[in-house]
C-alpha cells in the first residue's frame, strides 16, 4: 500500500469475482495481484492502492451509479484504446479540460464506471 496516497483502496462489486479479476489484471497491466491467505481473499495492487473485487449484494450493487474513480494516464488515447479493446465501453466523454488535459468514462463488463483523465 502507497503510504502516502489518500486512496488506499477501491472496491469494485461484480457477479462474478474470478473473471473480474482477470479482466482487471488486463486493463491494468502493470497491476499485481496479490493473496491474503489468511482471509482468502485475492487483489490488485495498482501503484500501491488496492483494486479489491468483491461480490455484489444487496447492499452494494453493480453499475455506474455514484463516485468515480479516475486513473492518471500518460497517454489517453492510447489508454482509451486499451481499455475499449479489452472489453470497456465508453460511457461519458471525452471531454477537454484544463491544461490540455482529457478526461473520460468507461464502463466494465459489470457496468461500473472507470474514469480516465491525462
Amino acid at each position: 500500500m502507497n503510504e502516502t496516497s489518500p486512496i488506499c483502496a477501491v472496491l469494485i462489486h461484480v457477479a462474478d469475482v474470478s473473471q473480474a479479476l482477470d479482466w482487471y489484471q488486463a486493463a491494468f497491466p502493470h497491476a499485481v495481484r496479490r493473496n491474503l491467505a489468511a482471509f482468502d481473499f485475492e487483489f490488485l495492487d495498482v501503484d500501491g492502492v488496492c483494486l479489491e473485487i468483491v461480490p455484489a449484494d444487496e447492499k452494494v450493487g453493480m453499475g455506474a451509479g455514484g463516485s468515480v474513480v479516475y486513473w492518471r494516464v500518460d497517454d489517453f488515447d492510447a489508454a482509451l484504446k486499451h481499455f475499449t479493446s479489452i472489453g470497456a465501453a465508453l460511457y461519458r466523454g471525452p471531454l477537454e479540460i484544463q491544461n490540455g488535459l482529457r478526461m473520460c468514462q468507461v464502463l466494465d463488463p459489470w457496468g461500473n464506471c472507470i474514469g480516465l483523465r491525462g
